[in-house]
């Protein structure tokens, strides 16, 4: 019996043309293409084959999309499985890793593009520039997720040079912004 494979791609941060190379020969040739329809801009679809089971997993949890994948991959399958952004930041990457191991699943990884670059690349900006900043911080805000510490706890970092991207943030950017002040971010910190 023929095992396929499972290759995580990291969808980017929206815009279909801005997946890698790799990813889309990955979805051009893919039997099966798993992707959250409430992340993954459904354009992306555009590169899979006409004839591949698509399968929004935005209502399935995560057992029950690692068990699509085990068992389209036992059934000899190449699995593309479309992730928002890039899946190591933020991506729930690892439990689904895990069930893969554990079923003996081969597997790939193709990264995204990440937001935080993206942005950048839209202002034209760089996130690190000498004598400004030349540290990095990728945050995330919360409402409902524990965390340890939060935004205000890194704030001070930005007050040294450091620069910060927020992610999940605008939906809660009145918290964001109360925290970056009670850190000691000022009204007129660019941002």
């Amino acid at each position: 019996m023929k095992v396929g494979k499972v290759v995580f791609i990291g969808a980017g941060p929206g815009d279909p043309e801005l997946l890698t190379v790799k990813a889309k020969n990955v979805l051009e040739e893919a039997d099966v293409v798993l992707y959250a329809g409430s992340l993954v801009n459904p354009q992306v679809l555009k590169w899979a084959r006409k004839d591949a089971e698509i399968i929004d997993t935005s209502r399935l949890t995560l057992e029950e999309i690692a068990d699509i994948m085990i068992k389209r991959a036992k059934e000899g399958k190449l699995v593309a499985r479309l992730k928002s952004g890039d899946f190591s930041i933020y991506g729930a990457l690892m439990e689904e890793i895990w069930a893969l191991e554990d079923a003996g699943i081969p597997y790939e990884l193709i990264p995204g593009i990440t937001a935080a670059i993206a942005a950048a690349s839209v202002l034209g900006i760089e996130l690190t520039l000498p004598k400004i900043s030349q540290t990095l911080i990728i945050t995330r805000a919360s409402a409902a997720v524990p965390m340890e510490g939060s935004i205000k706890d890194y704030a001070p970092h930005l007050l040294k040079g450091a620069s910060m991207a927020i992610y999940t943030g605008v939906h809660l950017i009145d918290k964001v912004v109360r925290e970056l002040k009670e850190g000691g971010v000022p009204d007129d910190m660019p941002v």
